[in-house]
């Protein structure tokens, strides 16, 4: 669960949201620390071959389906997020690999 400036926001309808643009792309939602709400709502999307969608047109999508403390006010593409044989995100492997990378930005991490 991500807290923007007292809300609650859940990574799952973020995902959700995600999904269900016309050229959906698989994506993961996370969180990133700002001082101004403490945390912020942040989208990692993988990119598949060919698709024309940018992280503006993400973010405008996520902003008119989902309330207003809710949508990703950032987008980070990736390449690929580890699935499990059914589809689903495995959302421990991932959060471990981002730990590694940047601490920081760890979807998992806690202040």
């Amino acid at each position: 669960m991500i807290i923007r400036g007292g809300f609650n926001v859940y990574p799952r309808e973020l995902e959700e949201v995600m999904l269900s643009h016309p050229r959906g792309e698989p994506g993961r939602g996370g969180r990133r620390a700002a001082p101004s709400h403490g945390e912020e709502v942040k989208a990692f999307v993988v990119r598949t071959p060919g698709a024309a969608i940018t992280e503006a047109v993400l973010i405008a999508w996520c902003r008119q389906n989902i309330a207003a403390y809710e949508y990703p006010r950032i987008v980070e593409p990736g390449s690929a997020l580890p699935m499990t044989a059914t589809g689903k995100i495995l959302k421990r492997n991932w959060s471990r690999s981002r730990a590694r990378r940047s601490p920081a930005v760890t979807a998992g991490a806690r202040r």
